[in-house]
């Protein structure tokens, strides 16, 4: 295995990490795995991360001529390997790329030389953990499996699968299997060993390494642009979410909790992205005659910052579901914590990082009323209290969410005996 002295003891080592929709930030959102091979390679491991060069997560495809293509990426080797594309989320063509990327995961060798001390592997999907394994297995590599939403459990009780479906009793099969057989097993969802220790996984495998921050990109946001900032209301108080606009996240409950509030003038609610339930949630307000709730396309990730300092309160919500009893691992989080905003968060599960770090308010999920009483709350605060609720999230970010120190704690579980 590749070895080499930096530094008097220290020991660079070969890393594979396996994401089938990890990206770039050219063709996508960059994310959890293209941040933490950023810092494994500043602390000098030789890192290659291995995705697939079409996903309906890539906002810009890749050209990719050949069967794998590898480019430079700020330190590390990220190798696209081709796969066709399918039509939605929930084309069952995707179950095909599911496969496909995971066969063609054993053929690595002909592209990377070098053979790694260990392999990570994260899902979903979880095939890519069958050919993970083959590849650790032939090359001697220590193997790690990631777990960042629980499959097939989240197909069961968010997509109404039924357990017996034999399409679900093989992903069973595959998860359990890895739990057995991974070296070691990590999660950005803070409860979800003890969903791994009754699938067959020993408790001293599992670590949690939740998602982060890189501290120098949010430090040195760009500004808004001009349109963006026309957008927003003036001399009101702001309470905003940013992100897609998914079912996942219940924002029929935001538009409601606004309705309940329509007499209060100084208040105004923005919703700032695109997705799948956009055009439902601007029918429901114009259902309910709401001219309080505004509506601003998505923005660059690099703009983020600068747009929430601009909000007085930061909401998030969640559906009142059972999956989230092992937690939640939504990139927002780390956002709004650092922000310096107090937050509201709708969420009835477990492990509540709003909670934890005293950031703002937590309520319980699908409330509206909750919601609008939260708003008031803030609102009536003196702004030296909400700024403190803000420090709060401020500091425990800084603490538990840069990448630089979660990438510090990945490496001792990748590279430990």
């Amino acid at each position: 295995m590749t070895e080499k002295i930096i530094k008097g003891s220290f020991v660079s080592k070969t890393i594979f990490i396996i994401n089938q929709y990890a990206s770039t930030p050219k063709t996508g959102m960059g994310g959890r795995h293209y941040y933490l091979a950023k810092e494994l390679a500043k602390q000098g491991h030789k890192v290659y991360l291995v995705a697939a060069s079409y996903t309906h997560m890539l906002r810009n495809l890749p050209k990719v001529n050949a069967e794998f293509k590898t480019e430079s990426v700020d330190g590390f080797v990220f190798v696209w390997v081709r796969m066709p594309g399918y039509a939605s989320a929930h084309d069952k063509k995707r179950v095909l790329n599911w496969i496909g990327f995971a066969w063609k995961l054993l053929k690595l060798p002909t592209v990377i030389k070098e053979k790694p001390d260990v392999v990570l592997v994260s899902s979903p999907s979880i095939f890519s953990f069958l050919g993970g394994q083959r590849l650790a297995k032939k090359l001697k590599a220590k193997l790690v499996f990631e777990v960042r939403d629980i499959w097939p459990l989240t197909l069961v009780e968010l997509g109404g699968y039924s357990v017996s479906h034999p399409f679900i009793r093989l992903l069973q099969w595959i998860e359990n299997k890895a739990y057995r057989e991974s070296d070691a097993v990590i999660s950005n969802l803070p409860n979800a060993v003890e969903h791994m220790v009754e699938h067959g996984m020993k408790r001293e495998k599992f670590s949690w390494i939740p998602n982060g921050l890189d501290i120098d990109e949010v430090s040195q946001a760009q500004p808004l642009s001009g349109h963006t900032f026309s957008q927003l209301p003036k001399d009101k108080f702001i309470v905003g979410f940013a992100g897609t606009l998914g079912a996942a996240k219940v924002l029929n409950n935001f538009i409601d909790a606004a309705s309940l509030l329509k007499d209060e003038t100084r208040l105004a609610w923005v919703l700032v992205g695109g997705g799948k339930e956009k055009q439902k949630l601007q029918a429901q307000c114009t259902k309910l005659g709401l001219v309080n709730v505004h509506f601003i396309s998505p923005i660059p990730k690099a703009q983020m910052q600068s747009l929430l300092t601009l909000f007085d309160v930061c909401y998030l919500g969640w559906s009142n579901k059972p999956i989230y009893r092992f937690g939640v691992a939504a990139n927002k989080i780390p956002e709004y914590l650092y922000s310096g905003k107090p937050i509201i968060h709708g969420f009835s599960g477990n492990e509540d990082a709003v909670c934890k770090a005293k950031a703002g308010i937590s309520i319980p999920a699908e409330n509206p009323q909750a919601i609008a009483d939260a708003v008031l709350k803030l609102k009536s605060m003196s702004q030296e209290e909400r700024a403190q609720l803000g420090r709060n999230g401020y500091d425990y970010a800084l603490k538990n969410h840069d990448y630089a120190k979660l990438a510090e704690k990945l490496a001792k579980v990748l590279l430990d005996d």
